[in-house]
């Protein structure tokens, strides 16, 4: 039907600026759109909320063992940081490894020294560690390290624990993604932490090297895995056993195996889990990891007379 003198047909206009006129539509939503609203797509102009939504909906990369992908490895530089950072308040507070180490049971004096814990109470002294509630320590003690002035090692004892960090974190932490990366370093220092209040209780270990340990042993497990040229992964695993061994006598040798033992367990179950269940077997295997350290700590906490709480 044609329109009779004086009658005009209304012009269409953008949905979001009703006194714009257009004729472009949206090729998904079919709404029309003026330029200010238009974005190129793969098939003529979208509006901003198409977009959007768009955007939303597109399915994020993943790593080979199904983390999300993640371009800067920040959980590695944020663990690097801590690291540094507590070290800076040990040399403000020289007894902050006292208070965080992973001590299992000893005794505060009225000096306030420390002094080894034979299950006895004695009037002045404090019972201190993780047989008598501080289950903190098996955590914390991954955090603090030797003072320049304490042992053989000193300074060198967090520059080589960080280095270490830095060399194998930040390719572990692409192969997994941020947070499995950190469930993977956190379990090795526990499991370091466990195995030494395990052996030998009365011990106040500190350091990274647990959990070093354990990225040590995943990288390995890790590129095997992947099918990737050992020569690199091989050396690496070979020196750490080789310090194992050497430095026995003057290092926490427990929370090395410890962090061995329990990151390479972890990192085994991370790598084979099947496609299809990936997410469900990776949190079940780290759980289960989780409450078999706990059960440890418990029975020996138990053997100890020691307080859970």
């Amino acid at each position: 039907m044609a329109t009779t003198q004086g009658e005009r047909q209304e012009a269409p206009a953008c949905y979001r600026h009703p006194k714009r006129e257009t004729y472009v539509r949206c090729t998904r939503c079919d709404r029309y759109i003026c330029p200010d609203c238009m974005r190129d797509a793969a098939v003529g102009q979208q509006c901003v909320e198409c977009v959007r939504e768009g955007n939303r909906t597109v399915r994020q990369g993943r790593t080979v063992f199904g983390g999300k992908v993640s371009v800067t490895p920040w959980a590695t530089y944020v663990l690097i940081a801590v690291n540094v950072l507590v070290y800076l308040g040990e040399l403000a507070k020289p007894d902050l490894a006292d208070m965080l180490g992973s001590l299992g049971m000893g005794l505060i004096g009225p000096d306030g020294g420390m002094y080894a814990a034979d299950g006895g109470t004695y009037p002045g002294f404090e019972s201190v560690g993780v047989a008598y509630g501080e289950w903190y320590r098996l955590i914390t003690s991954a955090f603090v390290h030797l003072l320049p002035t304490e042992g053989g090692f000193g300074i060198l004892h967090i520059v080589l624990n960080m280095w270490w960090l830095w060399r194998l974190g930040r390719p572990t932490e692409e192969m997994l993604g941020r947070w499995r990366f950190l469930a993977l370093y956190l379990l090795g220092a526990l499991g370091g932490s466990v195995l030494g209040y395990l052996i030998d209780p009365d011990m106040n270990a500190v350091g990274a090297s647990g959990a070093v340990f354990g990225l040590t042993a995943a990288y390995w497990i890790f590129m095997r895995r992947l099918g990737h040229p050992m020569d690199e992964a091989n050396r690496l695993v070979a020196f750490a056993l080789l310090w194992l061994v050497v430095s026995a006598g003057v290092t926490a040798w427990q929370a090395h195996l410890g962090g061995l033992l329990a990151g390479g367990a972890i990192a085994l179950a991370f790598a084979h889990a099947p496609r299809e269940r990936r997410a469900l077997v990776q949190v079940g295997a780290a759980a289960a990891m989780l409450v078999l350290l706990t059960v440890l700590v418990v029975i020996k906490t138990s053997e100890l007379g020691g307080t859970l709480l």
